[in-house]
């Protein structure tokens, strides 16, 4: 895993955006997909908002995912390899770049069909503590005409990068705006934001 995570490192230094295509295995995006899958179906995953607890908002015109957080004490066999997989990353990226990164937080993330996330960032206004944000999407057989793009603003330009099976994507959360394109069929993800405390 080390040759991965210092891609999806390497690209981050050389742009400001990391990009590694193969950071989740085919087997590991696999089962998170079935898992999200199942959430969706038995009603568990929630319509997301926009800003913190104490600030959210919800209004479809602007975001229309449904998430739902991923956590431990589910106990679930997979969402534990994921979370194993970011503790080595974690501890990767704090000895090679020193980033002093305490935690974590993710959640599945489901656009269906004609849904879309309106330009913004990741960092609340009120509280610093998500340092970067980082996206493994669970897309297989995507292709260009199923849109659902992420497009990252930077210096006046824009880059999209389609949402394929396994790739990550690695920013600073403060400084890169972006949205997700309107999506034309289902797009899974999982979303979440390295922090510190």
């Amino acid at each position: 895993m080390q040759k991965i995570f210092n891609a999806l490192i390497d690209s981050y230094i050389e742009n400001k955006i990391g990009i590694s295509d193969n950071f989740l295995s085919e087997t590991l995006a696999a089962h998170l997909k079935e898992n999200l899958i199942t959430l969706f179906a038995e009603h568990k995953m929630k319509s997301a908002g926009t800003g913190n607890k104490n600030l959210l908002q919800h209004d479809k015109l602007v975001r229309s995912d449904v998430i739902y957080w991923l956590d431990r004490s589910h106990n679930d066999p997979y969402e534990n390899d994921f979370f194993d997989l970011m503790d080595d990353f974690v501890s990767h990226l704090n000895r090679t770049c020193y980033t002093g990164i305490t935690g974590y937080e993710f959640h599945y993330t489901l656009y269906e069909k004609g849904s879309l996330y309106k330009k913004h960032l990741d960092q609340f206004r009120n509280n610093d503590s998500r340092q970067y944000s980082m996206i493994m999407y669970l897309n297989a057989d995507w292709q260009q005409a199923d849109g659902g793009e992420l497009c990252i603003y930077q210096n006046d330009e824009q880059l999209r990068i389609s949402p394929m099976n396994g790739k990550s994507v690695f920013f600073k959360s403060s400084e890169l705006a972006h949205e997700v394109l309107i999506t034309n069929k289902s797009r899974m993800s999982i979303t979440g934001w390295l922090k510190v405390s």
